[in-house]
């Protein structure tokens, strides 16, 4: 452990502390309550993902059972775009999970680069993020929080597969926050942007609203926003529950009605008005695209990899250990 303020002094070079077997290389990713590291797998001698959760995650114990029957689930999933899961365990108060390490980028960091996409190419990512959405409801798994940063997006095998797709965060269960008190009264877990009406409300949730976060992803990657966008977040939960999505012609013209009409049913308020499945949603997309015209290309901002990351946050510091 060094002896860094945590804050205010601790280095942004992580390579080469050890946690839990794995070497550190460097950050690739960060959200609430997780920070994801590349790091080397020190027996095996492979890169991984390795995701470090918060420690009061660590702390309940109601959240440590789920999180270990969870992590099993995810793991025993043999699917091709879901990312594999390798070992998942506690280390110094602390919970990991060590994942296959995809190089590429993230659906976000795409799409803040190249803008809309055209409905062809919308329709294959989401065909990919659909098929491990419908495997993980299958046994029981539903994911709550799709979005573009849970997507990865890898290089294809060909010109007619350009990229292969991979959802991750199935690890961190969104079920086990929300039933063990972690969340606090009137927080919910899920992203605001795509996050669908009944977990606003707090009502039980199954695969319908993984469509609806689909839904929402989609509607992205095609006009380049979200469907709801307001000035606070109170507006914005205001809007998935009550508030019709515009439709993606008004803001995408060279999109179909056909591709309004797909779209309305998955962003549909009550999820008996959905479609079944998220692949029964994304078939109907790509039929539905026929004769749809391609966005306008529009300038994005610059591609963030290879930036230094910020140092990790204070509540990670009791893992971070020099080499030996």
């Amino acid at each position: 452990m060094t002896g860094d303020d945590p804050v205010a002094g601790r280095p942004s070079d992580l390579r080469g502390r050890r946690i839990a077997g794995y070497e550190v290389e460097t950050e690739i990713g960060r959200g609430g309550m997780a920070v994801v590291y590349r790091a080397r797998d020190l027996r095996l001698d492979r890169t991984v993902a390795l995701k470090l959760l918060a420690p009061e995650l660590a702390r309940n114990d109601s959240f440590r059972q789920r999180f270990a029957h969870e992590s099993k689930v995810a793991a025993a999933i043999d699917h091709p775009h879901i990312v594999p899961v390798f070992e998942a365990g506690e280390t110094d108060g602390l919970l990991y999970i060590a994942m296959r390490y995809v190089a590429g980028q993230d659906l976000r960091a795409l799409l803040d680069r190249t803008g809309p996409l055209p409905v062809e190419t919308v329709a294959r990512i989401a065909g990919q993020v659909a098929s491990a959405l419908d495997a993980a409801h299958a046994h029981d798994l539903v994911h709550r929080d799709v979005k573009p940063g849970n997507v990865l997006v890898a290089e294809g095998t060909d010109s007619e597969h350009p990229e292969h797709v991979y959802l991750t965060d199935f690890g961190l269960t969104k079920k086990s926050l929300s039933l063990t008190g972690f969340t606090s009264v009137g927080q919910f877990v899920g992203t605001l942007d795509y996050v669908a009406p009944e977990q606003i409300s707090g009502k039980p949730v199954d695969g319908r609203c993984d469509v609806y976060g689909l839904g929402c992803v989609v509607y992205e990657m095609l006009v380049g926003g979200p469907p709801f966008q307001r000035d606070d977040d109170m507006a914005l939960l205001w809007a998935h529950q009550y508030d019709p999505p515009p439709p993606a012609s008004s803001r995408q013209p060279g999109l179909t009605g056909a591709v309004d009409e797909v779209l309305a049913r998955a962003l549909a308020k009550a999820p008996d008005d959905r479609w079944g499945s998220c692949l029964e949603f994304t078939g109907a997309l790509r039929r539905a695209g026929a004769g749809s015209r391609p966005p306008a290309r529009t300038a994005g901002a610059p591609d963030p990899a290879g930036q230094p990351g910020p140092p990790p946050p204070p509540w990670a510091a009791p893992v971070f250990r020099g080499p030996g």
